[in-house]
């Protein structure tokens, strides 16, 4: 039971970091939007390279980026969320229940890690050669962040004590 406990809440620390998440993005739109207005324009990159003409310029274009990602965001904390409720709701049930229980939630974080690795550490990172700037480099916390959910997904993950044996026994042979 403690351990289930221990994956429902860990998950419920990670829905309730995206509701800081949105809230701070909808509530103080222009502080992260500059963070995407220079990680796309490629303005604080090393002056020179090679990679400038992916630099998008266009201010719509960098407003539907970072509403974008506030989408994403805003999907990823539902989908956390209603997997918490999912996850309270079966603590207490047999050991299958609880794992059927977890779908939401996995796809949930799934949305997350993918968020953190495809949009932060690859397009931004990558792409827009982020890891040049300075200033502009959110490598470092998209990498924390991807650990942490990363870790929450891996322990959420782990099959329930008797669930396996369960569903080998319903399977026929």
């Amino acid at each position: 039971m403690i351990l289930r406990l221990s994956k429902t809440l860990l998950v419920a620390a990670v829905a309730f970091f995206y509701t800081l998440v949105v809230l701070n993005n909808l509530t103080d739109y222009g502080s992260n939007y500059a963070f995407v207005h220079h990680v796309l324009q490629m303005d604080t990159t090393f002056p020179g390279n090679h990679g400038m003409w992916r630099a998008i310029h266009a201010l719509w274009i960098q407003a539907a980026f970072y509403n974008g990602v506030i989408c994403w965001e805003a999907v990823t904390m539902l989908l956390v969320w209603a997997g918490v409720i999912k996850l309270l709701r079966a603590v207490g049930k047999p050991a299958a229940a609880f794992q059927e229980a977890k779908t939401l939630a996995i796809g949930g974080l799934t949305v997350s890690l993918l968020m953190w690795l495809v949009a932060f550490l690859s397009v931004g990172g990558e792409w827009f050669l982020m890891w040049q700037s300075h200033t502009w480099n959110g490598q470092e916390p998209a990498f924390r962040m991807f650990m942490v959910v990363g870790m929450v997904f891996l322990l959420l993950v782990m099959p329930e004590d008797g669930a396996t044996a369960q569903v080998r026994r319903e399977t026929p042979q």
